[in-house]
């Protein structure tokens, strides 16, 4: 089989990545993914998407969120909210032992990538999970009154704000991680997760050179859309392109991977949309993009690495 790379943010991201880790062996897939609205809380170094993929692989996900960890408890933040501490952000008992660990290992001066290989083998990960930066970059919303961290907005705010933009704050400056350039090197393909296409996927390939790098790709590019029946599978992606006068459509995220993408994996539900992506320089596939249960996180990965194969 060839080798895989697949750019990921959260939950969607997290979803396909686990389908594919079921049929794809660890030397066969790598995983990028988004940084960006990592964050620190009570001193402790956050990386949600990167958390919540390497929760997925270890099957420790909570089921009903899709994000932090089954059965996990709040004891600890009670007790900071005792203390006085703002907890609008929540951590779970089990998954503040991540943060710590991870936290521990950066101030000894291990680098993000690094962390993140030491804390996936404790959790028995065996496909390389990598940052797709050690350099901080912090995906700022434009609202019209105000700029707002993105946990800020996501979180403690609800994504209630009106939202005017967006912004990567340290973009420019930022070095893609090596180990995400050296897989980019050796792999055959390039899968585009269905994250969101407004704050999870461009942090990751606005990197400097890595648009490039896509664009003058020698392998296949498959996009898979986030957005079915002009509604979000999860998370706020719909109401942002919606506020940001994008469509909100796989044709809409179909524009931002122009250039990008070989393939274009849309849902069933979206099957008239074919022919306006298939203009925008694209082939078109078209299955259920729906994942609900594991089966159909295989499901979707299978149709995808067959678009690879063929």
């Amino acid at each position: 089989m060839h080798k895989v790379i697949a750019l990921a943010g959260g939950v969607g991201g997290a979803k396909l990545v686990l389908g594919l880790s079921k049929i794809l062996k660890p030397q066969e897939l790598s995983v990028v993914v988004n940084t960006a609205d990592d964050d620190m809380f009570h001193g402790l170094h956050v990386s949600p998407d990167v958390d919540t993929v390497m929760y997925a692989l270890a099957g420790l996900t909570n089921k009903t969120t899709g994000w932090g960890v089954e059965g996990d408890t709040f004891i600890t933040l009670s007790a900071l909210q005792k203390l006085g501490e703002d907890t609008w952000f929540q951590l779970g008992d089990l998954d503040l032992a991540t943060h710590i660990k991870r936290t521990s290992m950066l101030n000894s001066g291990k680098s993000l990538t690094e962390a993140t290989q030491n804390l996936s083998k404790s959790l028995g990960i065996l496909h390389d999970v990598i940052p797709m930066s050690d350099d901080p970059v912090k995906t700022i919303a434009i609202t019209e009154t105000e700029e707002l961290d993105f946990q800020d907005y996501f979180v403690r705010q609800k994504c209630e704000p009106v939202i005017k933009g967006v912004r990567f704050d340290g973009i420019n400056t930022a070095k893609p991680s090596q180990q995400f350039i050296d897989n980019m090197s050796q792999s055959e393909a390039i899968i585009i997760c269905p994250s969101n296409p407004i704050v999870s996927i461009p942090p990751i390939i606005e990197l400097p050179g890595i648009k490039e790098l896509i664009s003058n790709y020698h392998g296949k590019t498959i996009g898979v859309s986030p957005i079915v029946s002009n509604q979000a599978l999860k998370g706020p992606a719909a109401k942002m392109m919606r506020e940001l006068q994008e469509d909100v459509s796989s044709i809409g995220v179909a524009k931002r991977y122009v250039g990008l993408c070989d393939w274009f994996v849309i849902d069933k539900a979206d099957a008239e949309e074919a022919d306006a992506i298939e203009k925008l320089g694209m082939n078109v596939h078209i299955t259920s993009t729906i994942m609900n249960s594991n089966e159909d996180k295989i499901s979707l990965a299978n149709e995808v690495v067959n678009l690879i194969k063929n």
